[in-house]
């Protein structure tokens, strides 16, 4: 055990321990040389409410924790309640095997490329570095950050947010024959580029196995071409998924969103800093689109939950970046991430193959939040539903209208066509079949009780063995 995680939390009255489940047969283990070292009150969080690569503060301050020491792969969203620690462990990798793979799928010294990888690999950047930097001048190594106050060695150019993810930077010397830089900080990982050239302009090559992580790279940098080296069965590779299919896609899911009346909001995560502002956000332009939403709070999500629920047309679920780029093709029901809402629901978004998995970027001072409209915004163009071929209303609805209209007023008719308000999920309730259990007084005869079965059921008494 590192001894750092020992002086941070020898401060610490409570900690809770998270382990995802591959790792709880270690928790006693752990606890046990933990406890010979501090004083402080430990306790172990198995089954976390949501995905294990998130900090499950909820859980910790059930406890009454004063912070969380989190083990095993991590998505490092950044928290706000408790302090974090996070523990990746140390997976082995040949660094030799691995940069042979990598002079292999770059022959060119001077291509530009930005390693990344699993936060598990990322002990071993610093040597991988040492291997290949002499070899490729325009080679850049990113650094996993999981400090939410981390100090840089770099001074910041006034005017610029501290949370941007793109900041511009210069040396601390100031001299001004130094170029300005540009700090890349997202989804935990930081690196460094010339202002002369952009992410879009490198390639990436990624360590680690097929996972999450790679997904969610892929689809933000997807201008970008990836080539990955898997430490476990020692391979590299050209990466030869389909961005531009995963896109469209992602696209249709936006039709999906587009043409649905009723919107449930799933949320996915308690623990991810600005979730809440997230769902107050979408709350606030799906009710300007003329939708109606719902919010639901189910932890882990599955098939039979989310069946239960016909009247709504399209989820929304909200949960760090990994998490929130889920497959919903089992599911009875579309589920979209909170860009995707955005794109359907914000007529000033445009579809331009860009892609967004970290929904604080979309809140009003995020690097990619773009205002809705104004109410008086017309637009000429009349929409046409890609999947159902029928009209689509294209203007906003106004506040005051949206108060007074009831579920059959009309809306303001636009210049291309007129339709009626969207059902509600009480009148879709009211089309049902059947509407869960009712009493039916004076309906249903009454019957006398008569004595039941006995036995069990494979064998009931009366039925005999033959």
């Amino acid at each position: 055990m590192p001894g750092s995680i020992i002086c941070n939390i020898f401060h610490s009255q409570q900690v809770a321990l998270q382990f995802p489940d591959e790792l709880l047969f270690d928790a006693s283990a752990i606890i046990s040389i933990l406890e010979r070292n501090t004083s402080a009150k430990l306790f172990v969080l198995g089954d976390t409410s949501y995905g294990s690569c998130c900090v499950d503060e909820v859980a910790a301050e059930h406890l009454d924790a004063d912070s969380i020491i989190h083990y095993g792969r991590a998505c490092l969203s950044p928290t706000r309640r408790l302090p974090v620690m996070y523990v990746f462990g140390q997976k082995s990798i040949d660094l030799h095997q691995c940069a042979a793979s990598f002079r292999v799928l770059y022959p060119d010294k001077f291509t530009h490329v930005i390693i990344l990888c699993d936060v598990i690999y990322s002990h071993a950047l610093e040597d991988l570095q040492q291997l290949l930097q002499p070899e490729y001048e325009n080679l850049v190594v990113s650094a996993v950050c999981c400090s939410r106050n981390e100090a840089t060695e770099t001074c910041r150019v006034d005017g610029l947010h501290n949370e941007s993810d793109v900041d511009v930077q210069k040396s601390c010397n100031h001299a001004s024959d130094e170029p300005s830089l540009q700090v890349i900080n997202k989804f935990g990982r930081r690196f460094t580029l010339h202002d002369a050239r952009s992410v879009d302009d490198y390639n990436m090559f990624y360590i680690g196995q097929e996972s999450l992580t790679l997904t969610n790279f892929m689809m933000t940098w997807n201008r970008c071409s990836f080539c990955t080296f898997d430490p476990v069965k020692g391979v590299g590779r050209q990466e030869a998924v389909n961005i531009n299919k995963a896109l469209m896609k992602r696209y249709y899911m936006i039709e999906r969103a587009k043409d649905a009346q009723v919107v449930g909001i799933l949320v996915g995560t308690l623990g991810v800093a600005d979730y809440l502002s997230t769902i107050d956000h979408l709350k606030w332009i799906i009710k300007q689109s003329g939708k109606k939403s719902y919010t639901f709070v189910m932890g882990k999500l599955n098939v039979a939950k989310l069946a239960n629920f016909l009247e709504v047309d399209i989820y929304v679920l909200i949960a760090c970046p990994e998490n929130s780029l889920l497959d919903s093709s089992e599911f009875y029901r579309p589920v979209i991430t909170p860009y995707e809402m955005e794109v359907a629901c914000n007529q000033a978004r445009k579809w331009t193959g860009e892609y967004v998995t970290d929904f604080r970027e979309l809140l009003p001072g995020g690097c990619c939040h773009v205002q809705l409209p104004d109410e008086n915004f017309k637009s000429d163009e009349t929409d046409v539903s890609l999947i159902t071929g029928c009209l689509r209303a294209t203007q906003l609805q106004k506040s005051e209208e949206q108060n007074k209209a009831s579920n059959t007023a009309l809306i303001p008719r636009n210049d291309a066509l007129t339709i009626t308000q969207s059902h509600s999920a009480a009148s879709f309730l009211a089309t049902r079949s059947w509407r869960g259990l009712e009493q039916n007084l004076g309906e249903t005869p009454v019957s006398k009780a008569v004595q039941g079965r006995k036995g069990i059921a494979i064998a009931y008494e009366e039925e005999g063995t033959g």
